[in-house]
């Protein structure tokens, strides 16, 4: 199963990691609170097209999105396109919605949103009682981020510098606010 191939790619790569398990969710806020974290430190798995068999994953925090042109620069290419779910099922072993670089069938190369890894100041980390936006401070942390378990209701949680390491990412600021 998904879900197996995935918990072994995270034992063997040796990051620390915790599993959550939960049921259906409808949004990434209801992702969030199942899994007992911000929506901006769920990370999304994206599988994304250079050309012919050629593809690579991006991590993305919950609350942001690709930004195409950021992208396209950082790779030095003209074009980028997302396959559709049968072809990225196809060349990961995994349904969208779960995909997750460990234990893809291809270890395809992985770029990683530098907000997966640290924090910038003025980033918006989550809210206070009074629903006051609360910003990133300047203190480089690495927030803690839950990544795809190779199954529906399953994440890892994982230090975000540790796993763009672990998984040899290059890391740059590639994404936009939703």
């Amino acid at each position: 199963m998904s879900e197996e191939r995935a918990h072994a790619a995270l034992e063997a790569s040796g990051i620390d990691f915790t599993i959550t398990r939960h049921g259906p969710v409808g949004s990434l806020e209801e992702a969030a609170e199942a899994r007992g974290i911000d929506p901006a430190n769920i990370v999304k798995t994206l599988v994304v097209r250079r050309g012919d068999d050629d593809y690579l994953f991006v991590l993305v925090p919950g609350d942001r999105t690709i930004s195409w042109p950021k992208l396209r620069s950082l790779l030095g290419v003209s074009r980028l396109s997302m396959p559709d779910k049968d072809v990225a099922r196809e060349v990961t072993g995994y349904e969208r919605g779960t995909i997750t670089p460990f234990g893809s069938t291809t270890a395809w190369p992985v770029v990683a949103d530098s907000r997966v890894v640290f924090r910038e100041v003025g980033d918006v980390v989550g809210q206070d009682e009074g629903g006051a936006d609360l910003l990133g401070e300047p203190d480089g942390a690495s927030p803690l981020v839950s990544i795809g378990g190779g199954a529906f209701g399953v994440a890892a949680t994982v230090d975000g510098a540790r796993l763009a390491a672990v998984l040899g990412a290059q890391v740059a600021d590639v994404t936009e606010p939703v």
